[in-house]
């Protein structure tokens, strides 16, 4: 059990990242939190549970919920509970007896009046007045409602956009959490406009702070930015405490108005120091005694941002437990392709690990390709492969861009015109939310609401002009290679990796030459081995150019010292982190929609996931004479090739 920062006066210390505790399962995903007493409250959007954590553990608290996303306790100790899955909000008791207290169970709409007849869209926060009204985010209404003495009114908004004023012409794009502020006050996290606003009593909106440009920037009201605000609390002592991307970030904890960004900012799993911690789609927060607790949601845990390290107890959470195995992700549902018919195998046309961009020198500008990309016919229908349900608020991004995506709980499906046909036309399924514009009639903007279910062989779309899917495999932040992780029925590949060229690089990056004529290359200090390689597959056309799956050397005096292939330096099993493409590529390395593709792999180096480091072969650490280098290209399926060198080590 995360403990608190001690008696006497509330302090918020932010010295400290810790995890406190897991949601077992490995598709939870933690979304709203709540603390009562020592008692911390998780809502699951994947399992349609409530958890209570104590000092006795963690214990189901509630089910029967569709996807419960905000979570808040009322005056009477009843929970709240914003169901954007079922379009309604619950109130659980506390033996756990869940109940609908406004909207209509599987019923999507907007309307005002008796809780009964009262109809809401998907909605995401809530929050709970000390005299029992109940505040909701109508996230894909767009609006802010309040329910009071069994009636249900719309406090401000209506539209889709952004507009500060008067209640009936204020506008908010998706809003989710929200948190009462200063007792008559309530701070509302507009995702879509990337500002925190104010809604005051008589539904009058302001903005508090946010510059609309996405940027994760710290400043004073007037200049600072938010990435997408999805969660807002206040602690005791009036600080407001924002999920904004991956970042936790604070207003009003120093003597003048500032937002800073106090945990966090870019997407992994790590404790410590808050600066270098890191989140993933955090989307709860919660504040007690001096603590600070976030709902992980991609992660599936719950943190804690708290004074010194030793305010945390508990122990360590097994992260890599909690990810999934290739062979456990195949195993979640059938395998089927794409498109229509579903047992009919494509070509691939590129796989996770793939260098996207090119590499010159060290400041080029490159990064992971982290999926697979099926080819298909301009216009041709995509379809889902598995039954999946809709968990982030904003799956539907890039509208009306080659990079038109949709990203389930554990797929993605990128270059599409989502719920539309080739012209443009929506496929006239409500569950995709298609804005149109008012001159033109065309669609303007398209929403998936959270909690939206799709089953296997649905449609998502069309193909735009990239003429395939590019199909993600694993949960965001986990993505798997999709040849590892999905069964697509009739893939074959019996070709063995081709192994095109070896090269040698000093630490500094001079090449190492060698002499026409002389047959053994001399090494004299840390030396780096870049391997250039492409994979082929069984029915691609003979210019597909597709990464290896695993790159190795050893080295030997004598060939028939080698017992087996590797061991393997860079391996594509997981996505590894953009940030060392150049670890494991080296100058010449480039591949896109256009050019030649070229993979010169670093074999030296060492990347597996987020693991990574950097090697040489080091002849200082090698007796002198005469070796022979192997150098080996993997596939997934188990083909490999080598390629012997010569070397002579001088010291």
């Amino acid at each position: 059990m995360m403990a608190g920062c001690g008696t006497g006066p509330v302090n918020y210390r932010f010295e400290h990242v810790s995890t406190g505790f897991a949601l077992e399962d490995k598709l939870a995903e933690p979304f709203g939190i709540a603390v009562r007493g020592s008692d911390i409250f998780v809502a699951d959007g994947h399992s349609g549970r409530i958890f209570r954590h104590s000092e006795a553990g963690l214990a189901e608290f509630a089910v029967g919920l569709d996807t419960p996303s905000g979570i808040a306790f009322g005056p009477d100790g009843s929970l709240f509970v914003a169901d954007p899955g079922s379009h309604s909000v619950k109130r659980i008791d506390a033996n756990g007896t869940v109940e609908t207290i406004a909207g209509s169970d599987g019923t999507r709409g907007n309307a005002d009046g008796p809780v009964a007849d009262s109809r809401f869209n998907a909605p995401v926060g809530i929050a709970v007045s000390d005299d029992g009204t109940i505040f909701v985010a109508d996230t894909y209404n767009d609006r802010i409602r309040v329910i009071r003495d069994g009636v249900v009114r719309t406090l401000a908004g209506g539209s889709r956009g952004f507009g500060d004023g008067p209640a009936n012409s204020a506008m908010f794009d998706t809003p989710l959490g929200i948190a009462i502020w200063k007792g008559d006050k309530l701070l509302v996290a507009d995702s879509g406009n990337r500002r925190i606003r104010v809604v005051e009593p008589d539904g009058r909106v302001w903005t508090l702070f946010g510059d609309g440009s996405g940027d994760l920037r710290d400043g004073l009201p007037s200049d600072a930015s938010l990435v997408s605000p999805t969660a807002v609390a206040v602690t005791e002592n009036g600080v407001i405490i924002i999920a904004d991307g991956n970042a936790i970030r604070a207003f009003g904890h120093r003597s003048f108005p500032y937002l800073e960004t106090v945990a966090g900012g870019r997407r992994g799993a790590l404790d410590g120091p808050p600066r270098n911690a890191r989140f993933n789609r955090p989307s709860g927060i919660a504040v007690s005694k001096g603590q600070i607790f976030v709902a992980d949601s991609e992660n599936g845990l719950v943190r804690s941002i708290h004074g010194p390290k030793s305010a945390a107890s508990g122990p360590p959470v097994d992260l890599a437990a909690l990810s999934f195995t290739p062979e456990e992700f195949r195993a979640l549902q059938p395998g089927r392709w794409p498109y229509d018919p579903p047992d009919r195998p494509r070509e691939i046309a590129g796989t996770l690990g793939e260098i996207r961009g090119e590499i010159v020198d060290q400041s080029s500008e490159a990064w992971f390709h982290n999926g697979l990309d099926i080819p298909g016919a301009y216009g041709e229908t995509a379809r889902f492969i598995r039954d999946e349900k809709i968990l982030d608020p904003h799956a539907a991004q890039n509208f009306g861009t080659l990079r038109e995506l949709v990203r389930t709980a554990t797929t993605g499906y990128v270059h599409i015109r989502l719920g539309r046909d080739v012209d443009g036309r929506s496929f006239n399924d409500g569950r995709f939310i298609i804005e149109t514009d008012g001159r033109t009639g065309k669609a303007a903007g398209v929403r998936i609401p959270r909690g939206t279910i799709f089953r296997a062989g649905e449609p998502i779309g069309t193909l735009n002009a990239m003429n395939h899917v590019h199909l993600i495999a694993g949960r965001p932040g986990g993505e798997m290679n999709a040849l590892d992780a999905l069964e697509l029925p009739g893939v074959r590949d019996a070709i063995p990796p081709v192994i095109t060229e070896v090269r040698f690089y000093e630490a500094f990056w001079a090449p190492i030459e060698t002499k026409n004529g002389y047959g053994r290359i001399v090494l004299r200090g840390k030396t780096r081995v870049s391997v250039r390689a492409y994979d082929r597959m069984d029915g691609n056309a003979e210019r597909r150019r597709l990464a290896p799956y695993r790159i190795g050397y050893a080295f030997a005096r004598d060939a028939s010292e080698f017992e087996g292939p590797g061991p393997w330096t860079i391996s594509f099993e997981k996505m590894p982190p953009h940030e060392v493409v150049k670890f494991v590529y080296g100058p010449g390395s480039q591949s896109g929609a256009t050019g030649e593709t070229i993979f010169s792999f670093l074999a030296t180096n060492r990347v597996d996931g987020e693991n990574f480091s950097e090697g040489f072969l080091d002849a200082a650490a090698m007796e002198q004479g005469n070796y022979i280098l192997r150098v080996y290209a993997g596939d997934r399926f188990g083909n490999i090739s080598y390629k012997d060198l010569n070397l002579e080590v001088i010291r």
